[in-house]
């Protein structure tokens, strides 16, 4: 049974740390973005230092006090927000945003894990190199975070997840004890690779407070183009094509339906779309290409051919950077559009990449068969995730159709499992999937997670209830 951070608790605190490490708790540290979970009260703590976050951690287990890891409160499963909690310790490393050193020379970067990712972007930027994490929210997730969640973002097709692009990680585990892996070695046999563990581990088994990041060489050359399509089948053979000819030269693939370009139209008509009239089906896809080769011809090539064919039906490509970051704020833009409009359901889904042209008529046909719904599915498609989310018709509230949000969920989360995918592509489990993971999950993956869970915080202290059902 857990405790609340009771005065004594705070008191014992306040004697081993600074002042500056305790603040006024604030409602925005209660909530999260989708309104669905709400905190009720919390000791907010905000350490300086990889120490003071293990003294933390060693008093809070000492007491069986509750701890929530905070990032950027970016997080969409409602993992940074503890619910039905009394009084737990809301730990967020805001204040430990350093970039503690560059190594351009092995591309690597080291960044403490309250560093914000557009200060990591530029960190990379000043060093000559990218990091190509690439996220909508990238003003305010924080490394840590994204680590915990083992963020995707849209470059994922080219350079992999939060995952691939972290070498090794500083984390204080539930007892207390710092686990020092911030190695700068690539090939590193000696064990069980605790890193890959806490990656994707959503605060539940250690804080992350330091990362060593993977950066690569900006490409020499840039092309981004919008691209329409008749299906999701077509996108899908373009993207094949565009493999075949540049390799892994292509960076982002993202497919997009028109109702999210009418919902931009329709709540956020400030940004600019690429075609007078919505397509049905349009791609994003963006290459970056080595030295001696262009990327825009590249790209008027592939137009070429795929009009040809018959795949693409018209294009636009971006002829300064001016015009390509308007397509991606396009893109970028949909998930607020989709949050002003207010969603039903959102479901952060994979499937293999070969079956999304099945997949994506047969859901909207199950969510079709419960109510009139407005569908807009639009997603990472050179890596099989999609998000496909549910509305009210137009002109209605979402609350009227709050009842059937479980049926809806369970109709797309039983296909996803018929495709064999996943209901959980990049978001997380967080409290939002806990049944989910339950339904779907493999029974013996479940079983070696909670043992995990129950050698490495045996009294349940980091964030109780997110991922496995608190017990």
């Amino acid at each position: 049974m857990l405790n609340p951070a009771s005065e004594q608790f705070e008191t014992s605190l306040r004697a081993a740390l600074p002042e500056a490490c305790f603040r006024p708790l604030e409602p925005r540290y209660l909530e999260e973005p989708r309104a669905r979970f709400r905190g009720r009260d919390a000791l907010l703590l905000t350490p300086g230092s990889t120490e003071e976050v293990s003294e933390i951690l060693r008093q809070a287990n000492a007491a069986r006090v509750a701890v929530i890891p905070y990032g950027g409160g970016t997080g969409l499963v409602g993992g940074q927000v503890g619910v039905g909690l009394e009084r737990p310790v809301l730990l967020s490393l805001e204040r430990m945003n350093r970039v503690r050193s560059v190594h351009s020379a092995e591309n690597l970067l080291i960044a403490e894990g309250g560093v914000i990712l557009s200060n990591v972007h530029a960190a990379a930027d000043a060093a000559g190199r990218i990091f190509p994490l690439s996220l909508a929210s990238e003003g305010s997730a924080q490394v840590g975070g994204l680590l915990g969640a083992n963020a995707g973002g849209v470059n994922m097709l080219r350079y992999g997840n939060a995952r691939e692009l972290c070498l090794g990680v500083e984390a204080v585990l539930a007892d207390g004890s710092v686990m020092h892996g911030l190695k700068r070695l690539r090939k590193d046999n000696t064990g069980y690779d605790l890193r890959n563990l806490l990656i994707g581990s959503e605060g539940t088994l250690g804080v992350i407070t330091a990362a060593c990041l993977r950066l690569f060489s900006r490409p020499a050359s840039c092309g981004t183009a919008a691209m329409v399509v008749r299906s999701p089948r077509d996108a899908l053979t373009l993207l094949s094509q565009v493999q075949g000819r540049i390799g892994e030269g292509i960076s982002a693939f993202e497919l997009i339906h028109r109702t999210g370009l009418e919902f931009l139209a329709e709540v956020m008509p400030q940004v600019r779309l690429p075609f007078t009239q919505a397509p049905e089906w349009m791609v994003l896809l963006e290459i970056g290409l080595s030295g001696g080769l262009d990327a825009d011809a590249a790209l008027e090539q592939i137009f070429e051919q795929a009009a040809e064919a018959g795949l693409v039906l018209d294009g636009v490509i971006a002829s300064s950077d001016a015009q390509r970051d308007a397509l991606w704020q396009m893109r970028e833009s949909i998930p607020e559009a989709n949050r002003l409009i207010g969603a039903i359901t959102s479901h952060d889904i994979s499937v293999p990449i070969e079956t999304i042209p099945d997949f994506i008529p047969q859901a909207w046909e199950r969510v079709q068969a419960i109510g009139p719904y407005r569908v807009n599915c639009f997603g990472h498609l050179g890596d099989g995730n999609l998000h496909f989310n549910t509305y009210p018709p137009k002109g209605e509230d979402r609350d009227r159709y709050g009842d059937w949000r479980v049926d809806i969920s369970r109709q797309v989360h039983d296909l996803v499992q018929e495709f064999g995918g996943s209901v959980s592509a990049e978001h997380g489990i967080g409290r939002l999937k806990v049944g989910d993971l339950e339904r779907y999950g493999d029974p013996a993956k479940l079983a070696a997670m909670r043992a995990i869970k129950s050698a490495l915080d045996p009294a349940g202290i980091l964030n109780p209830g997110v991922v496995l059902r608190a017990t």
